[in-house]
């Protein structure tokens, strides 16, 4: 059985994509009002279903269509959930005896997975990629969330940066 954030961690962890979503809009440059456009919701682990809940990430993140048409230009609803790993999270933090802090891991963590689904809904990454091709696609997302993350970074999420991004996966993505 995983372990689970506690009240005070799940209310972290969405003051933190507040902030994660105020960063990616002034990086993107966001009109008032653009984030409305984007679907997306966040999960922590006691709230997953099942195949939302994997091994080896932080988080994830998931693709749910309703009312797909087959035709090309009938794209239907889609949604994005992003899944959190609370027990991968809180590991990474205990075995980084102290010098790796929740918050800037999650601040992390929301940015970079806010990245994908911009670039996802934007068409300018594709979430069905093959397996061969979402390397590509989380090198460009890694990029893309530190330099989002410049205007705010401390020693806290320069260790955060420094420790895991080559070593860990960050994300994965699930249809």
């Amino acid at each position: 059985m995983g372990r689970y954030f506690n009240a005070a961690q799940i209310s972290l962890a969405g003051r933190t994509f507040v902030e994660a979503e105020k960063l990616a809009g002034q990086y993107f440059r966001f009109s008032r009002g653009e984030w409305e456009k984007r679907r997306y919701d966040v999960k922590t682990l006691a709230f997953l279903e099942k195949h939302e809940v994997q091994e080896g990430a932080f988080a994830h993140l998931c693709k749910y269509e309703y009312g797909r048409d087959p035709e090309p230009k009938g794209d239907g609803l889609h949604f994005y959930r992003i899944c959190l790993q609370d027990d991968r999270i809180l590991d990474a933090v205990d075995r980084a005896h102290s010098f790796i802090r929740i918050s800037p891991l999650l601040l992390y963590i929301a940015a970079h997975e806010l990245v994908h689904v911009i670039r996802f809904d934007r068409g300018e990454g594709n979430f069905d990629a093959p397996e061969d091709e979402k390397s590509g696609e989380e090198e460009k997302v890694h990029r893309i969330t530190r330099n989002l993350l410049k205007p705010v970074t401390d020693t806290d999420l320069n260790l955060v940066l420094d420790c895991f991004s080559d070593r860990y996966q960050i994300g994965d993505l699930i249809h």
